[in-house]
């Protein structure tokens, strides 16, 4: 059986974070593990409060999983401090890894930051060379480049400075674009492929990023070329919006048992 990975925050909810990645993971018929790296406070509504792992033990699990098992794939996502990043970067750096997807998340849909500010740097200089694929949104993408992205050729030059700092691909998901579609951009280093979907009217779209990159983490643990893996996750998680079960007050889950 195929194995994944998962570094990254517990949302209680079960909408988002290692919660999400988990049942994407199970989905897609590939046996999930997990590492914490915070616990949240928080619903649909809004994140409230973040309590942070001790980083020995973050390290100490990733390590000890990577002892005993075969993992073929990693999703990486909240990992909000320096000490958390590092953390990370020692227990991975020098294994021959296997596939390693990097979601940049910095902050909640409700504004909460998910990346400390002086964390910012160490994210990109220890992580992003580790990640076969770096998957941000435009907001995030913006932060990291340093230039508005608002036009499909603006999500090119995000993409190409992914690689500027050191990832090696780049989906620039622009889902918060304007326009009848939602737009990702593509780019595995060499060339820049695009996939739409029809945009879905719904405030159920807690966990999004999360899921695609589990998706796109789990497709690649088959050893699918990165567009094929990519252009079925965005399949994946556009039905899993439009099959969203409509839980909570706020901006609800997907539906992540929907069929890959």
């Amino acid at each position: 059986m195929r194995v994944a990975l998962t570094i990254a925050g517990s949302d209680p909810s079960g909408g988002a974070g290692i919660q999400a990645d988990i049942k994407t993971f199970h989905a897609h018929g590939v046996f999930g593990m997990s590492v914490i790296t915070a616990v949240t406070v928080q619903n649909t509504l809004k994140v409230y409060d973040i309590q942070e792992i001790e980083p020995g033990i973050v390290s100490g699990q990733i390590s000890c999983l990577f002892e005993d098992i075969e993992i073929d794939a990693v999703k990486i996502g909240m990992v909000s401090s320096v000490p958390l990043i590092e953390a990370i970067f020692c227990a991975l750096d020098g294994r021959s890894l296997p596939p390693v997807v990097l979601d940049p998340v910095m902050i909640s849909k409700s504004g909460y930051p998910l990346l400390k500010e002086d964390a910012r740097e160490a994210l990109v200089k220890r992580l992003f060379p580790l990640a076969r694929v770096v998957t941000p949104n435009i907001h995030e993408a913006q932060f990291l480049c340093g230039f508005p992205v608002k036009t499909v050729e603006d999500m090119k030059k995000a993409a190409m400075r992914m690689l500027e700092l050191g990832a090696g691909g780049a989906v620039i998901k622009g889902g918060h674009l304007e326009g009848y579609d939602a737009v990702d951009l593509l780019f595995d280093g060499t060339e820049f492929e695009t996939v739409s979907s029809p945009r879905i009217e719904t405030r159920n779209t807690h966990g999004t990023g999360c899921t695609f990159s589990s998706a796109l983490a789990a497709n690649m643990t088959t050893g699918m070329s990165f567009f094929e893996a990519a252009k079925r996750a965005k399949a994946y998680i556009t039905r899993a919006i439009a099959g969203a079960p409509g839980i909570g007050r706020g901006s609800g889950p997907l539906n992540h048992m929907v069929k890959p």
